[in-house]
């Protein structure tokens, strides 16, 4: 008994605690049969239920909750629809990468997937639907470079007020529109 006290006497002590931990934790604000009325917890009593009997309970309580704004009934923003934006153009990116990659691995057992085939099967395409699919590639690669842009701009503190914010949203957009048309036709 006498080693406890002594061991956490000396921890208080080297902690530097001791002098408000001992005052905290050795006055009991009230003894147990002083406790006021009005903090003391009323009793309850717990029944068993069946599982099914636990569903509908929590069924019937979900219903008396209040459902909660969904975003349709907000007004679009910039802010959101660039974020939502950034991650499925990140998304997609990610997605033709691999796919790409794994064709190609795949090239041993699909010779049909051979540079060359490739080359001069896009060669044959018409002008129009070459653009139509570099634009494809190029609208999701250019918006998800400026946007990420934007945010390594945030990292580092410049833009972050409303109109900063705003201003760097349609910036992207309108970055992503013109590199894309000129990386889809002009390139």
């Amino acid at each position: 008994m006498i080693g406890s006290i002594v061991a956490r006497r000396s921890l208080l002590s080297a902690t530097g605690l001791g002098p408000c931990l001992r005052m905290s934790v050795s006055v009991p604000r009230f003894l147990p049969t002083q406790v006021p009325a009005s903090r003391r917890l009323a009793s309850s009593q717990t029944t068993s239920v069946t599982a099914a009997e636990s569903v509908a309970i929590l069924n019937a309580q979900r219903e008396k909750r209040p459902n909660s704004p969904h975003f349709t009934i907000y007004q679009p923003q910039i802010t959101w629809l660039a974020s939502i934006a950034n991650r499925v153009t990140g998304s997609a990116l990610s997605v033709a990468l691999y796919a790409g990659s794994i064709t190609y691995l795949l090239h041993p057992y699909f010779p049909a997937v051979e540079s060359a085939n490739l080359v001069q099967m896009v060669h044959d395409l018409p002008v129009w639907v070459k653009g139509s699919a570099k634009l494809l590639f190029a609208v999701p690669f250019t918006f998800h470079t400026f946007n990420g842009i934007r945010h390594l701009a945030w990292d580092v503190g410049y833009g972050l007020s409303l109109k900063g914010v705003y201003v760097g949203g349609y910036g992207v957009l309108a970055l992503t529109a013109v590199s894309s048309i000129y990386l889809a036709f002009f390139v």
